[in-house]
């Protein structure tokens, strides 16, 4: 499982050192070999290969008629690219994913259990504090899902 939140930073040619807390885990997990794509809320998620080709899976399984579904399709797995971690434990972010996300100079990752995500760091500040502050009737109904979760 990946946790936590990391603040980091992009050199001149894209790459990103991955903290060394997790290296060993995804050397282990997937020998360095992680996929990375895009997500709706302009992030990137990144996946161990293995995690990846179960949502991979997923996805392709997902009826192509559908209109969603294959806008998801397109997006997930028309972004997705394999990416190894180098020698350094650095990854490179591909150009069009940094400019998808806005990915400039300072970036966070942040763990979410089977993947990470990599947000432009002052767009994840913002989004996090508007997150904290929405306390409308509608954000503090809980889906069905949610209803027997005790933290």
């Amino acid at each position: 499982m990946f946790r936590g939140v990391n603040n980091l930073s992009l050199d001149t040619k894209g790459r990103m050192a991955i903290p060394a807390r997790y290296r060993e885990r995804l050397e282990s997990v997937c020998q360095g070999q992680l996929v990375i794509t895009v997500d709706r809320d302009h992030c990137l998620l990144l996946y161990p290969l293995r995690e990846w080709e179960i949502i991979e899976h997923k996805l392709v399984a997902l009826p192509s008629l559908n209109p969603q579904a294959r806008r998801l399709q397109r997006l997930l797995i028309g972004h997705a690219t394999e990416c190894e971690l180098d020698a350094n434990g650095r990854i490179l972010v591909p150009p069009p994913l940094r400019e998808f996300a806005g990915l400039d100079k300072r970036v966070v990752m942040i763990g979410q259990g089977n993947k990470f995500e990599i947000w432009d760091e002052e767009r994840w500040n913002t989004r996090r504090d508007e997150w904290l502050s929405e306390t409308t009737e509608e954000d503090l109904e809980l889906p069905d899902e949610l209803g027997t979760l005790s933290l």
